[in-house]
């Protein structure tokens, strides 16, 4: 529900707003029915008893309070790309004898005008 003007939601959409901001107002506090009235009192409005009983019940039962509605702003963009993680394990590599191999004339056998003599 996106609200882009409060005098076009019902009066039943209003409550549960207030009741909402109310919770989100009394925080890490103690919420109960009674607290959320009270501050929909205050701010000059007013929610039922069984919605502000509702409000209270979900937030209060939930695992962290008002911070499982409210969870904190993200951080931009995810990160790069990992780097190589934990250095892997140097692995012994056994060195082989190399054997010599004769040199193999280069190819290309007096292309361009060469005759093998070093000069261009």
């Amino acid at each position: 529900m996106a609200i882009t003007n409060l005098s076009e939601i019902t009066d039943a959409q209003k409550e549960e707003l207030v009741a909402s901001l109310a919770c989100l107002v009394i925080g890490e506090g103690e919420l109960t029915s009674e607290s959320v009235q009270a501050v929909a009192t205050a701010s000059g409005n007013s929610v039922s008893d069984s919605l502000a009983a509702l409000f209270a019940t979900v937030v209060g039962n939930s695992k962290d309070g008002m911070k499982t509605f409210t969870p904190p702003p993200g951080g931009g963009g995810g990160g790069g790309g990992g780097g190589g993680g934990a250095a892997a394990a140097e692995e012994v590599v056994e060195e082989e004898e190399e054997e010599e191999e004769a040199e193999a004339p280069a190819g290309g056998g007096g292309l361009f005008g060469d005759d093998g003599d070093g000069d261009y």
